[in-house]
């Protein structure tokens, strides 16, 4: 491993979801936070409501935004890191 990457800070993700299991027809943003070897879901949603733009609000602006992959469940929107 390269001396310059810093494994004591976690990578972090968001996810976008539309009209989740737990949620139903509500945007959801869910927060994960990536170690080696280890990704560790946030416990709480970030965002639940109506708005596709809001939920994209609460994103922090530095990340970027992956479009959906071919297997993705139905849910997911999109992905930030």
């Amino acid at each position: 491993m390269s001396d310059w990457i810093d494994t004591t800070e976690p990578l972090r993700s968001f996810t976008v979801y539309y009209d989740p299991a737990d949620y139903p027809g509500k945007y959801v943003v869910r927060g994960e936070r990536i170690y080696p070897g280890l990704c560790v879901k946030d416990p709480e949603p970030a965002y639940v409501g109506d708005s596709l733009a809001d939920a994209r609000d609460v994103i922090p602006l530095t990340m970027t935004p992956l479009p959906r992959m071919t297997g993705d469940p139905p849910p997911i929107v999109e992905v930030w890191i």
